[in-house]
């Protein structure tokens, strides 16, 4: 299918893309937002950091649910809905006057309802591929970080000209006009008129639900995506706040973040052309290394110079190998129930993101300081190489659906 020469594919992954970009990137930027609402609400950073375990393990949630019901009832439908209440949940939470009015408002309902875009987006797009399908997740995941690149900075823009409620506010109105147009157009693939190359290969790897969840791949999936999100999303989320603790003024530590998703945008491109040619597991393994390593150099790094070249190391790392869990989850797994499938492992992920997010908040509330966070941070990141080591090559086996009855 084509509009006007062009593959409709590439405009499902280009919406896919914006959708995720104004999503992710509204969640990421509560870190802009922590240093500002504790200092006019009086809230603590171990509270306000609660909210982001809440985003995440609300978004994990989501995942599951909006990845399984968009199987059934396609990615249209659900990322329509996840758009409405993102704005109304923005907005929302523009208004609270308490911490748990705030919580429940950015915490349950944004964490939600972005839950309907990554993983039901991801899944839609990769059916339209045989080819170039692990660039195609790459670059829908790189609404991710050009998401972290834009909103953040606009953010922190609305912040310092007005406050943190006119800038939550005006994300809100984003969210529906830039979320639910997009939607409008998204497709689901056609039925495939002949086999792809390597049909046979792929079919002997069809799963239902119930049987992938019961595999041993499936959980050192998982776990390996648990351990790489908690590693990152401490750093990540607390990054604008230890930056200006070093004496970086507030716009500039705002860029910094967005200097790292910029990187990240470019990182989960190459590592998706890479794992086209080299296999998601050889450049997974390349990606989880770099990123532990420039997750123990924060505990150095000072000035603004390096902030922000560390910051191209760490977004290219934690960038590129986001991707790479939805084409393993393919490799193992099949496409038929892909919207379930990676939904589940994005939400054992978004558990690992929620507890690095608080986790720092609480290092930070009990120390004075990010340090033991970086460790632990860095030491996590160890150990999800470790994990993804363990991976087997995906085995031919039958699928375990039904077999149909000839007829006659």
């Amino acid at each position: 299918m084509s509009t006007r020469g062009v593959f409709y594919g590439w405009i499902v992954v280009a919406c896919g893309a914006a959708i995720t970009c104004v999503g992710m990137g509204t969640m990421f930027s509560l870190g802009v937002f922590l240093k500002p609402i504790a200092e006019s609400m009086g809230w603590s950073r171990t509270g306000i950091s609660t909210v982001a375990l809440l985003n995440w393990t609300f978004m994990g949630l989501g995942s599951f649910f909006w990845g399984t019901l968009s199987d059934r009832v396609g990615a249209r439908v659900v990322a329509i809905a996840g758009g409405a209440l993102l704005g109304a949940g923005l907005i929302a939470a523009s208004q609270t006057s308490t911490l748990l009015q705030f919580q429940l408002a950015f915490g349950a309902t944004v964490g939600f309802s972005v839950g309907a875009f990554y993983a039901p987006l991801t899944a839609t797009a990769i059916k339209w591929f045989t080819t170039n399908r692990s660039l195609a997740v790459a670059l829908v995941s790189a609404g991710i970080g050009i998401g972290s690149f834009t909103i953040a900075p606009l953010s922190r823009a609305l912040i310092t000209a007005y406050d943190w409620r006119v800038s939550m506010l005006v994300l809100g109105d984003i969210a529906w006009l830039v979320v639910i147009p997009a939607a409008l157009l998204i497709r689901s693939a056609p039925p495939r008129t002949e086999p792809a190359a390597g049909s046979a290969r792929s079919a002997a790897r069809e799963f239902t639900a119930p049987a992938a969840l019961a595999t041993p791949q499936f959980w050192a999936i998982a776990l390996t995506h648990f351990a790489c999100c908690a590693a990152h999303s401490g750093p990540i989320f607390h990054m604008v706040t230890h930056v200006t603790d070093q004496g970086v003024p507030a716009l500039a530590a705002a860029t910094v973040f967005g200097v790292s998703g910029l990187a990240s945008v470019g990182g989960r491109i190459l590592c998706g052309l890479l794992a086209d040619r080299y296999g998601a597991k050889q450049t997974l393994l390349v990606g989880l290394a770099i990123q532990a390593a420039s997750v123990f150099v924060y505990l150095v790094v000072r000035d603004l110079a390096s902030f922000y070249a560390l910051a191209v190391v760490f977004g290219l790392s934690f960038g590129g190998v986001m991707p790479l869990y939805a084409i393993l989850v393919r490799e193992y797994f099949g496409e038929r129930i892909m919207g379930t499938a990676y939904g589940a492992v994005f939400l054992i992920s978004t558990l690992g993101m929620a507890l690095g997010s608080w986790a720092g908040g609480f290092i930070y509330d009990g120390f004075g300081s990010y340090a033991w966070l970086y460790i632990a941070s860095g030491a996590i990141g160890t150990g999800a190489i470790a994990i993804a080591v363990t991976f087997r090559p995906p085995r031919l086996v039958r699928a375990t659906l039904p077999t149909p009855t000839p007829a006659g």
